[in-house]
C-alpha cells in the first residue's frame, strides 16, 4: 500500500472516531494493521474479553511470528487458563490447555507439563510460583504492565503504537479544500452553492450574473477548527490531537523553489487526496486576489491550495513521500563508557568537536573563556580568556555595557564546516572568529558587533557558495556575515521576542535559516530579504534548538518550556508537522535541555542528572547512562562527526568524555601514535603545510625549536590507559608499538587497603558444611549471587528489597537470605562416582532472563529451575566430563562444551544433538568465550594454548602458546581462561603466572605478571561490567584491581581488608579461588575462596572508586570523578 493510501486510512480512522463508529474503528484498526490501540486492548483484557483480545491481536501478529509474540500469546492464554482453575471450572481450563497452551508445548515441554499439573492440585496457589497469585482483577493488571513491555518490545509493533500527528477532522477538511477547488473552477460560480452530492465533482449551473461574494454556508455539517487554533490535547479516546503547527502556516516545507512560478501548480495524484506540494512553498508568500470565491468551511491550508491552483499540466514533481528505513542498532554503538574527565575550571556553556579531528573539543565557558582540548590525550592545546580585541571600533552602547557589567559569557561556540575557523558568540554584543591550525593555534580573524544585547546562537552558511556566518540575538534579528570581510549581508526582522537559536540549511538548490525565539515562535527565511515564509508555534513555546540529522534528511528539535516540560519532537517537512513527540522526559525539571544527533541514528538530551538517548524511529527512550553521576540535572552534550564520541558536561565544572567500542579504539590508535611520536627526538624543524580553507591558506606556526614545556610534552611517552597514566614498572610490552615501560609522568602513592574501616566487606551467611568455592556468578539482574562448591551443591543468595535497599540489588551494605525453595530442595549436580566432586572440573553457565542454570560437577550436565531448583533435564553423561559452558550468543539452544579430553562439542540442548566437536587442543578446555561481533569462539586450556574458532562452520582459525612471562619457562603449562572485552575484539587471557591482554588475531599486547606486592600466583580475574577494571585474586588472598586497558595496578586489597582477624588467625591458607564482577556496579566484585566463604566487596562511601588519583596536569583530572553530591547550575538566561 503506497504511503498516501496508508494516510487515507489514518484519516477514515479519525473520522470513525469523531463519529462515534467504535466497532468499526477498531476492527478497520485491526484488518489494516496500521495503528495499535493500547487503549482499546487494555480494556478489553481488563474486561476478560479474550477472544475479542487474540482476533485483534491477530491482525498485527501471530504467535510463531518471534519471541516476543510468543510470550505475549502465552501470558494471555496462562491468565485465562488460571481464570478457568480459579472458578473451578475444569471442563473450560482442560479446553484450554488442549486447544489454546499446546502449541507452546513444542518450545518449552517442562513448562507445559508444570501447567498441566496445575489440574491436580485443589488450589493452583498451591504452586510455588503462584503462590502470590491474588484475584483476578489484580492478576489482570500484573499482566498488562508485562503485555505492554512485550508490544513496545516487539519490532513488528514498531511505528504502530503511535497515531501519526494531525489536526482534528482532518478528512473533512480536505473535503471542503477539494469544494472550495471545484467551486474555484466554476465558470459561472453562485454566491450560495447547494451542495447536495460528494459523490460527483462541484459545479454551479449556468447564469448571467457575476461573481458573487463567499457562500455563508454548506450543506456538509460539522464543525471544522478554525484557522490558526490548536486543538487541545484530549484527555481520553485513542485519537489524541497534539500539537500542530498553526493552520495559518502555508503547507509544506521543503523542495525545490521555482522563480518563474510564484504559484506553483497542484501536482497530481490519487483521486480524492490532496498531495502536498514539493516546492518550497512554505518559503512562498501566497496572495489571493480580492474578492476571490471560497466555501464557509474553507481554511488556511485549504486557502492556500486554491491560490496554488492552475489548469493545464503541472512543472511540479509529484510527492511520494519520504520514508526511512528502520534503525538496526546495537548497545555497542551509543558512547556511554567514560574514558576521560577533563577539569575546564569554570561553569561549560557549549561544547564542538572538530569536523575532521575526531578528538578536538572546543569548549566555550559562564567566564567568557573558550579552550581547545585534546580528549585522547587530556591536554588543553589552547586558553583564551574573554578580551575584546579592539574597543574604540565597538559601538557605544556595548562599550557602555561592559563599563556597567564586565561580565560576560560565552553563549555558543561552533567550528566551520571544514574546521578552519571557528566562531563565538557571547552573551553581550560581540561574536569573534578565528583561524586554526593543526598545531593548535589560534589567531584572530574578525570580531563584530553583531547585535544589540546577547548574541543568542552562531552558525555557518553557504548562501551564495561562499561562507558567510549567521548570528540572532536579543534585539530579535537573525544576521548573515562574510566570513572573509565580516561585512553585514543580510538582516532578517519579524520575531517578537529575542530570537534564541538558528539552524541554517539547503534543499537541493534552495538556501533557508530556521530561526526560533523565546516566545516559541519558528520562522524561515529564504536569502532574499522579503521576510518570514513560515510562522509556526514550537511545542513548549519558549527556548528551542533545531537540527538536522547528518545526511540532513530529517529535522527534529528540542524544546522547553518556562515550567521546565521538554518536547523532543521530530517534524514532517512535506507538511510542516509534527511527525513524532519523543517520551521519557522528567516533568517540570530545571534548565533547558540540549540535544544533539548522530549516525542518522540516535537522538540524545540531557535531562534528570543522566543522558537519555532514542532511536530516531522509536518515541520511546532507548536508553540512559548516569555517566558515573556528578552530572547536572540537565547536561550539555555534543557527539563527534563519527558518534564514538560524546562530551558531557559536569556539576563540578568538568566535562566527561563518553565512548563506544569505536571511540575506545579510536583514542587507543591516537595514544599509542603519541607514545612512538613522542619517543622521537625533535631536533629538526617541525613544519605543518598550511590548511586550505575558505579565507584563503592558514599558515602553520613552525619554530627551530619547541619550547621547553612544548618539547617536555611532546617527548614525555604517554600511555594508553583510558583513565590514568600507567604504572608501566610493572607491564610488560610485548608488541614494540605498545609505549615502552619507562614513563616520564608524575607519580603517586599506591593505595594499598589493609584496614576493614577502608572498604565495605560483606561475608555472606552461610548455614552449609563449608566446602571450596570453585564457581561464583552473579545473576545478570545484579539482585543475586550463585555459587558452586566443590561438593557440587549450588548455594544463591538473594538480596531483599527494602528501605534500605529499595532496588533490591545486591550490596555489601546488606545481608542477604541464602535462599531455597519452601520445600528446602537442593540444588545439586550429578557427579561421577569414580571421582570424587572435589577432585572433579565444575562449571556453570547462567541463562540471560535468570530463569535457568546449566551446571556441571564431573558427572552428567544438569539443567536447573531458579526458582524451584527442579532439574529440568540432563545430558552429556562421562566420560569423558563436562569441564566449560557457554550459550551461544545468537541461539541459547546452542552450547559450546569444553571437555576433559580436550575436545569442544557443540551441543543443541533442543535436538539432543552434537553438531560438531572442535580439537586443537593437548589437555582439557577451560576456557570458552564467544565475540559475537567477530563471529568467533575462543578456547583455552590446560596446555596454556589459545584457539580461535569461525562460529558459522565451526573451523579452526589459529592457535597459539599464550607468551611466557620474563624469568617463567618458555613453556607454560596449567589452567588458562579467557574472557572478552566489552568491545568483543580485545582478549583477556589469565594464568596463574601472567594476566594478558590480547587482540582478536591472538597478539598480545599488554601482560603483568605477580612481583612486589603481588607476588602470588594468580588463581582468577575479571573485567568490570563497564570494561575499565580488571578484578584479579591471587593465592595469598590479595586482590589487585587494575586499569583494564592499561594493566597499571590501582590498588591493592591486603586478606586483612575483608577477612576477619579470628577466620584468619584460624585459616591461614583461604584465598580468592574465583572472582565474579557485578553486572551493573563496575565497582562492586564477590569473592569466592577457598575455605568456602563469598564475600562481596564495595569500595568505601568516603572514596567509592577504586584506587588514587592521578595528577592533575594541563588542567586536566586523570582519574576517575568521585560520586559526590550532584547539583545543577541553571543559568540566570536561558542557555542551550
Amino acid at each position: 500500500m503506497s504511503s498516501l493510501s496508508r494516510e487515507l486510512v489514518f484519516l477514515i480512522l479519525q473520522f470513525l472516531d469523531e463519529e462515534k463508529f467504535k466497532e468499526t474503528v477498531h476492527k478497520l484498526e485491526q484488518e489494516s494493521a496500521f495503528f495499535f490501540n493500547m487503549k482499546y486492548f487494555e480494556d478489553q483484557v481488563q474486561a476478560g474479553e479474550w477472544d475479542e483480545v487474540e482476533r485483534y491481536l491477530c491482525g498485527f501478529t501471530k504467535v510463531e511470528d518471534n519471541r516476543y509474540s510468543m510470550k505475549i500469546f502465552f501470558e494471555i492464554r496462562k491468565q485465562k487458563y488460571l481464570e478457568a482453575l480459579d472458578r473451578n471450572d475444569r471442563a473450560k481450563a482442560v479446553e484450554i490447555l488442549c486447544k489454546d497452551l499446546k502449541v507452546f508445548s513444542t518450545f518449552n515441554e517442562e513448562l507445559f507439563k508444570e501447567i498441566t499439573q496445575l489440574l491436580t492440585l485443589d488450589n493452583f496457589r498451591q504452586n510455588e510460583q503462584l503462590s502470590k497469585y491474588g484475584d483476578t482483577k489484580s492478576a489482570r493488571s500484573i499482566m498488562l504492565v508485562e503485555l505492554k513491555k512485550l508490544i513496545e518490545a516487539n519490532p513488528l509493533f514498531r511505528e504502530k503504537l503511535a497515531f501519526p500527528v494531525f489536526k482534528a477532522s482532518r478528512l473533512r477538511t480536505l473535503i471542503n479544500q477539494s469544494l472550495n477547488w471545484q467551486h474555484q473552477l466554476c465558470k459561472n460560480p453562485r454566491p450560495n452553492p447547494d451542495i447536495k452530492t460528494l459523490f460527483i465533482d462541484h459545479t454551479c449551473n449556468s447564469n448571467n450574473g457575476g461573481r458573487g461574494p463567499p457562500p455563508t454556508n454548506s450543506s456538509l455539517a460539522g464543525p471544522i477548527p478554525k484557522a490558526g487554533v490548536f486543538p487541545p490535547i484530549g484527555a481520553h479516546g485513542p485519537f489524541q490531537p497534539v500539537v500542530a503547527p498553526s493552520a495559518g502556516a502555508i503547507a509544506g516545507w521543503m523542495a525545490t523553489a521555482n522563480p518563474s512560478m510564484p504559484h506553483g501548480a497542484v501536482a497530481a495524484g490519487p483521486p480524492g487526496l490532496v498531495q502536498p506540494p514539493v516546492a518550497a512553498a512554505f518559503l512562498k508568500h501566497p496572495r489571493t486576489p480580492p474578492g476571490g470565491p471560497g466555501l464557509e468551511y474553507q481554511m488556511a491550508d485549504s486557502e492556500h491550495l486554491m491560490k496554488r491552483a492552475r489548469v493545464g499540466p503541472s512543472d511540479e514533481l509529484s510527492f511520494s513521500g519520504s520514508t526511512h528505513p528502520p534503525n538496526v542498532y546495537s548497545p555497542d554503538d551509543l558512547p556511554k563508557t567514560v574514558v576521560r574527565t577533563l577539569n575546564q575550571g569554570s561553569n561549560v556553556m557549549c561544547m564542538d568537536f572538530h569536523p575532521q579531528h575526531q578528538t578536538i573539543l572546543l569548549v566555550g565557558t559562564n567566564i567568557g573563556e573558550i579552550s581547545i582540548w585534546e580528549v585522547g590525550s587530556r591536554e588543553r592545546m589552547v586558553h583564551k580568556p574573554f578580551k575584546v580585541w579592539d574597543l574604540s571600533a565597538c559601538s557605544m552602547p556595548f562599550q557602555t555595557t561592559l563599563v556597567k557589567d564586565a561580565a560576560v559569557s560565552v553563549n555558543r561556540c561552533i567550528w566551520a564546516p571544514d574546521g578552519s575557523i571557528l566562531g563565538v558568540a557571547f552573551s553581550k554584543h560581540i561574536v569573534q572568529i578565528y583561524t586554526y591550525n593543526p598545531s593548535g593555534e589560534l589567531r584572530h580573524h574578525l570580531e563584530i558587533d553583531a547585535h544589540v544585547g546577547g548574541v543568542n546562537d552562531i552558525a555557518f552558511a553557504h548562501p551564495n557558495k561562499q561562507l558567510s556566518i549567521v548570528t540572532c540575538g536579543d534585539d530579535k534579528t537573525i544576521k548573515v556575515w562574510d566570513a572573509v570581510a565580516g561585512r553585514k549581508q543580510y538582516a532578517f526582522e519579524g520575531h517578537e521576542a529575542p530570537v534564541y537559536s538558528v539552524c541554517p540549511h539547503s534543499k537541493e538548490t534552495v538556501q533557508f535559516i530556521f530561526s526560533t525565539a523565546i516566545d516559541g515562535k519558528i520562522k524561515a527565511w529564504l536569502y532574499d530579504c522579503l521576510g518570514s515564509r513560515v510562522d509556526y508555534d514550537a511545542p513548549g513555546l519558549w527556548c528551542t534548538t533545531m537540527a538536522y540529522s547528518a545526511d540532513g534528511t530529517r529535522l527534529f528539535s528540542c524544546g522547553t518550556s518556562r515550567e521546565g516540560d521538554a518536547h523532543l519532537v521530530e517534524w514532517n517537512e512535506s507538511e510542516g508537522s509534527i511527525k513524532r513527540e519523543y517520551t521519557g522526559f522528567r516533568k517540570r525539571s530545571m534548565g533547558v535541555v540540549q540535544f544533539d544527533t548522530t549516525r542518522n541514528r540516535f537522538l540524545a538530551a540531557g535531562d534528570e542528572f543522566q543522558i537519555k538517548f532514542w532511536d530516531m524511529d522509536n518515541l520511546n527512550m532507548l536508553t540512559v547512562t548516569d555517566a558515573d553521576e556528578k552530572l547536572p540535572s540537565r547536561p550539555r552534550l555534543r557527539f563527534n562527526k563519527e558518534g564514538s564520541l560524546l562530551a558531557v558536561t559536569t556539576s563540578d565544572n568538568g566535562i566527561k568524555i563518553l565512548a563506544n567500542g569505536d571511540g575506545q579504539r579510536m583514542l587507543l590508535r591516537m595514544l599509542e601514535s603519541r607514545s612512538y611520536e613522542g619517543s622521537r627526538a625533535f631536533s629538526d624543524t617541525v613544519k605543518v603545510p598550511a590548511i586550505p580553507g575558505p579565507l584563503g591558506p592558514i599558515p602553520n606556526a613552525s619554530s627551530s625549536m619547541a619550547s621547553a614545556t612544548e618539547r617536555e610534552r611532546m617527548q614525555t611517552p604517554i600511555s594508553i590507559g583510558n583513565l590514568a597514566n600507567a604504572e608501566t614498572s610493572k607491564v610488560v610490552d610485548i608488541k614494540p608499538r605498545i609505549a615502552d615501560g619507562a614513563d616520564n609522568t608524575k607519580s603517586w602513592k599506591l593505595p594499598e587497603i589493609v584496614d576493614s574501616s577502608h572498604l565495605k566487606a560483606l561475608r555472606l551467611p552461610d548455614s552449609m558444611a563449608a566446602s571450596k568455592v570453585v564457581r561464583l556468578i552473579y545473576t545478570n539482574s545484579g539482585f543475586s549471587l550463585l555459587a558452586l562448591a566443590s561438593s557440587a551443591i549450588h548455594k544463591l543468595w538473594k538480596w531483599q528489597r527494602n528501605e534500605r535497599n529499595p532496588s533490591g540489588k545486591s550490596t555489601a551494605s546488606i545481608v542477604p537470605q541464602l535462599w531455597q525453595p519452601t520445600n528446602g530442595a537442593l540444588m545439586s549436580n550429578d557427579v561421577n562416582e569414580n571421582k570424587p566432586a572435589e577432585e572433579s572440573a565444575a562449571c556453570i553457565a547462567l541463562s540471560k532472563n535468570d530463569s535457568y542454570v546449566m551446571s556441571a560437577s564431573g558427572g552428567k550436565v544438569s539443567l536447573f529451575n531458579m526458582m524451584t531448583f527442579k532439574v529440568m533435564t540432563t545430558f552429556m553423561a562421562p566420560p569423558p566430563a563436562a569441564t566449560y559452558l557457554a550459550f551461544h550468543p545468537q541461539d541459547n539452544n546452542i552450547i559450546a562444551i569444553g571437555m576433559e579430553d580436550s575436545t569442544i562439542q557443540i551441543y543443541n540442548v533442543r535436538v539432543d544433538e552434537v553438531k560438531s566437536k572442535l580439537k586443537g587442543h593437548q589437555k582439557q578446555i577451560t576456557g570458552l568465550a564467544f565475540s559475537q561481533t567477530l563471529n568467533i569462539l575462543v578456547s583455552s586450556g590446560a596446555d596454556a594454548q589459545l584457539c580461535i574458532w569461525n562460529i558459522s562452520g565451526w573451523e579452526k582459525r589459529k592457535s597459539r602458546s599464550i607468551q611466557s612471562p620474563p624469568g617463567h619457562p618458555s613453556s607454560l603449562v596449567g589452567e588458562t581462561k579467557v574472557q572478552f572485552h566489552n568491545d568483543q575484539r580485545h582478549l583477556l587471557v589469565v594464568h596463574e603466572s601472567q594476566i594478558a591482554i590480547y587482540d582478536h588475531q591472538l597478539e598480545c599486547l599488554k601482560l603483568w605478571s605477580p612481583r612486589e606486592s603481588l607476588s602470588a600466583p594468580i588463581s582468577s580475574a575479571i573485567y568490570s561490567c563497564d570494561g575499565l577494571l580488571l578484578f584479579t585474586g591471587f593465592s595469598d588472598g590479595a586482590v589487585g584491581i587494575f586499569d583494564a586497558d592499561s594493566l597499571r595496578l590501582r590498588c591493592r586489597v591486603a586478606p586483612s581488608a575483608y577477612i576477619s582477624s579470628s577466620i584468619s588467625s584460624s585459616n591461614n591458607t583461604a584465598y580468592p579461588m574465583v572472582i565474579a564482577a557485578h553486572p551493573s556496579d563496575p565497582n562492586q566484585f564477590a569473592l569466592g575462596m577457598s575455605d568456602g566463604s563469598v564475600h562481596v566487596i564495595e569500595p568505601a562511601d568516603a572514596d567509592p572508586k577504586w584506587g588514587g588519583s592521578a595528577p592533575q596536569e594541563n588542567g586536566t583530572l586523570a582519574s576517575n570523578p568521585s560520586n559526590s553530591a550532584l547539583n545543577s547550575q541553571p543559568s540566570e538566561t536561558p542557555s542551550r
